[in-house]
């Protein structure tokens, strides 16, 4: 019998295991591979909680590519969107003229993106996609969709490989539904 850890008593069920989590990764970065061989795009990685799918991600994307972060936050320590996006940390390259692939762990409501592309758009860039994770149509609140997905998922809090509540079970190597109760 596994032992639980007091991290994985708070996980409802796992959504999504270890296993699937690499193979669609693969999938995804064999896709960006292909549609943009020659084009040395860069990586916008939006922390804090893309980091673990930003570095699966950029590790499996077979041509040139440069790497930028960028935190931008609109949800503090609740666990819904608060409507004011606030950029943490900007990015450190220009972007004008320069194919930009945004990296996100999950679009629900799709507000900060909706924000955050709007921002980046202003710089000019050769071209700007959006690659998610997961993507929660559900949760949905302007016109914005990812160019580029993992997983659609339900309308359910989910938390492990980067997503947090509070800081808290980025660590975990899987997606898990968060008990409500942890929440509530």
């Amino acid at each position: 019998m596994v032992n639980k850890t007091g991290l994985e008593n708070d996980i409802k069920y796992v959504l999504l295991d270890e296993a699937q989590l690499k193979d669609r990764v693969k999938a995804l970065a064999q896709q960006l591979t292909e549609d943009y061989k020659g084009k040395n795009p860069i990586f916008v990685c939006v922390l804090k909680g893309s980091v673990n799918f930003f570095s699966d991600l950029t590790r499996h994307f077979k041509d040139y590519c440069e790497y930028d972060f960028l935190a931008i936050s609109a949800y503090g320590n609740g666990t819904k969107n608060s409507g004011i996006v606030r950029i943490n940390k900007d990015m450190d390259m220009s972007i004008t003229d320069r194919h930009v692939i945004i990296v996100e762990d999950i679009m629900d409501s799709g507000l900060t993106l909706n924000h955050l592309t709007a921002m980046l758009r202003e710089r000019k860039p050769a071209s700007l996609k959006v690659i998610t994770l997961l993507d929660k149509p559900a949760r949905r609140e302007c016109a914005i969709t990812p160019d580029y997905y993992g997983f659609v998922i339900p309308n359910e809090f989910v938390v492990g490989y980067g997503l947090d509540y509070a800081g808290l079970y980025r660590n975990l190597p899987y997606i898990g539904v968060l008990k409500p109760e942890v929440y509530e």
